[in-house]
């Protein structure tokens, strides 16, 4: 059988993967991660196939998984680069519905098959005051994760309801990748 490989440094991804139960290597994709912005399903895939073929240039007998995940409302929103960054993300959010994009990517190393597809979950968001908004980014949640919140940490408070996969907003559609990954194991 071959090695399964996740191109991530996603602690979120890796504590995803492990519900799958297959063992795997976590390594870190070493790619050019600008490109002019997309339509978001194409960025995220884009960003994806990237991240794997960086990982798989370097591997056989493997196959890894390539992932990215972005939010999308007025644009692509990705982490956020301070907290006034962070504060901006969240007054955009605040009593709206948002889309989640994670972008997956599946490559095996020998053959080179590559099978690239997107999930897309809704989520809507309570309103915020300013209040909320800074004590959320006191806890340093949202300066790590697209959109500026974390739904698996205290960021789960925020959110209203969502219409999709719910680990796909953590940052890894597992289901789908199972389904995907019946085709190359």
């Amino acid at each position: 059988m071959k090695r399964l490989i996740l191109a991530s440094t996603s602690p979120r991804r890796r504590e995803i993967m492990q519900l799958s139960g297959f063992e795997f290597t976590v390594v870190s994709p070493d790619c050019e991660e600008s490109i002019p912005e997309k339509a978001p399903e194409e960025y995220v895939m884009e960003l994806s196939r990237r991240k794997a073929q960086a990982a798989g240039a370097l591997l056989d007998h493997a196959v890894v998984i390539g992932a990215d995940t972005v939010v999308f409302l007025d644009g692509i929103l990705g982490k956020p680069s301070n907290e006034e960054d962070a504060r901006c993300m969240l007054r955009q959010l605040s009593g709206r519905v948002h889309t989640v994009y994670t972008g997956v990517t599946v490559l095996d190393c020998d053959t080179q098959d590559t099978r690239s597809f997107y999930e897309a979950t809704e989520v809507e968001f309570y309103p915020l005051n300013e209040e909320e908004i800074d004590a959320y980014i006191r806890t340093g949640e949202p300066m790590d994760k697209a959109g500026a919140y974390g739904i698996q940490g205290r960021g789960a408070i925020l959110v209203k309801r969502i219409n999709g996969d719910y680990l796909n907003v953590v940052g890894l559609p597992l289901a789908h990748l199972m389904q995907v990954l019946k085709e190359f194991l």
